[in-house]
């Protein structure tokens, strides 16, 4: 059987990949990708997870991030992961096969929710890329507005919304979305995200009141 030849840049991705100090970290570690740490640092500096607290993770799949946030709360709490891709199973995380902003993923998330609200929604979520720059940037920001509508609705007064954006057309317009819906909007760039990713983090915190996001 003949099997196709490696390209140069493949060739140098993966090669980049398995002497990555954090891929290999997670393999000793037993956490399924090196995105564990982004969160892990991320929590650190800014205590985003603890006992007892209600997450919510869109587009989870594999499953980086929840082990992390299991950790963190130590048996005392609720997880939910949804994904359009399969979450293998995890202790202590309830996951759905689906999409978030669907009727069936919305009617899940409310029947666990029980009637209540969210902690914190994490979205590390990033369309398939298509080789067009300008179009996969779009559907980013496209997924990235959805989830905040979606952190709007469901997060508590005191809530916060850890979503994954990128340097590019697209993120001024949406760091303004998320200043005019939280009262406060930082900037995160973990050590675990490549140095020559655009890849950075938003965290809002405190959701404005219905009527003063200054959002349609």
């Amino acid at each position: 059987m003949h099997k196709p030849k490696r390209t140069k840049s493949g060739r140098a991705w993966m090669h980049e990949h398995v002497t990555d100090a954090f891929v290999k970290r997670a393999q000793q570690e037993g956490y399924r990708s090196r995105a564990a740490y982004k969160l892990l640092e991320m929590d650190r500096r800014d205590h985003l997870i603890r006992p007892g607290m209600t997450v919510v993770d869109l587009g989870a799949a594999p499953g980086s991030w929840c082990p992390v946030v299991a950790q963190k709360l130590r048996g005392k709490g609720k997880i939910l992961a949804i994904d359009l891709l399969p979450i293998a199973p995890l202790p202590g995380v309830e996951t759905l096969q689906g999409d978030f902003s669907s009727d069936a993923g919305l009617a899940w998330l409310e029947e666990k929710l029980q009637g209540g609200q969210a902690d914190l929604v994490l979205s590390d979520m990033a369309p398939n890329i298509s080789g067009v720059e300008l179009r996969d940037q779009a559907r980013h920001y496209e997924l990235c507005e959805m989830a905040l509508e979606f952190a709007l609705k469901w997060l508590k007064p005191e809530g916060a919304f850890l979503v994954k954006a990128f340097h590019g057309v697209g993120f001024e317009e949406y760091r303004r979305q998320m200043r005019a819906a939280f009262e406060q909007v930082s900037i995160r760039k973990p050590e675990a995200s490549r140095e020559r990713s655009s890849e950075i983090y938003l965290l809002g915190v405190h959701p404005m009141k219905p009527g003063d996001t200054g959002l349609e």
